[in-house]
């Protein structure tokens, strides 16, 4: 069992918020796709490996993956808008996020074009006062948790446009039931930092877990690392 999760390259074992400490690891599975079932992958990977205590965090990406959530690039037919307004989001070298036809094309899909059309009209009087960010404040977080082609993306995905989950709190509540009441995030997290797009608590205190996985412990490569834990260390007195 081992093997099947551990620390990968460039992050640390050892988090820490708020003076709790936790082992931090990521879960290795196989490559998910539209035919894998959830329940499955939670039952392979998930629950050999598991503590009574552990939080597990799960990414969106493979969320939306096993919800067929996930399109190849090619079959994306952009309209006239989703072109245009295309041409006006910066590149980042963390992702390619809305910068070309086909992911913006999925961001009218999601939010619908009034709502992004009001968005990108926020982005651009944020610009000039110098504030990043409001475009998505209007457009939200389905919106921002979309995952566009990249060449460092585990294949096929290097080739495909990734939705977020269609109901990340469900699912993280419905996963929590089949570990038997561990604590479950859904998490959509880079370089940059962590969102949470669901947990199965709505209680929890989100800013402690994002403080807790603002390293991006799972990766943003080829790792095929989708589940985490996160293991509480108590002291022995």
């Amino acid at each position: 069992m081992e093997n099947r999760y551990g620390v990968n390259e460039g992050k640390e074992k050892m988090v820490e918020s708020r003076g709790k400490r936790f082992e931090c690891y990521a879960v290795r599975t196989t490559v998910v796709t539209g035919e894998d079932l959830l329940e499955d992958i939670i039952d392979e990977f998930v629950m050999p490996v598991l503590y009574r205590e552990d939080i597990v965090f799960i990414s969106e990406k493979m969320i939306a993956c096993t919800e067929g959530r996930a399109y190849p690039v090619d079959e994306i037919n952009p309209g006239f808008f989703a072109t245009m307004l295309s041409h006006f989001v910066t590149r980042s070298v963390h992702g390619i996020g809305l910068a070309i036809p086909e992911t913006m094309q999925c961001a009218i899909h999601e939010a619908g074009l009034p709502r992004i059309l009001l968005a990108a009209f926020a982005g651009g009087v944020g610009r000039l006062f110098s504030k990043k960010g409001w475009f998505y404040v209007i457009a939200g977080k389905k919106v921002a948790a979309i995952d566009g082609p990249c060449s460092c993306t585990l294949p096929p995905y290097n080739h495909y446009v990734v939705l977020a989950p269609e109901a990340p709190e469900r699912t993280a509540k419905r996963i929590s039931r089949m570990l038997g009441g561990n604590t479950v995030l859904i998490v959509d997290a880079n370089d940059l930092g962590c969102e949470i797009l669901g947990m199965s608590d709505r209680l929890m205190d989100v800013g402690f877990y994002k403080e807790l996985l603002k390293q991006n412990p799972l990766g943003q490569e080829a790792q095929c690392t989708p589940i985490g834990i996160l293991r509480p260390i108590t002291k022995k007195i």
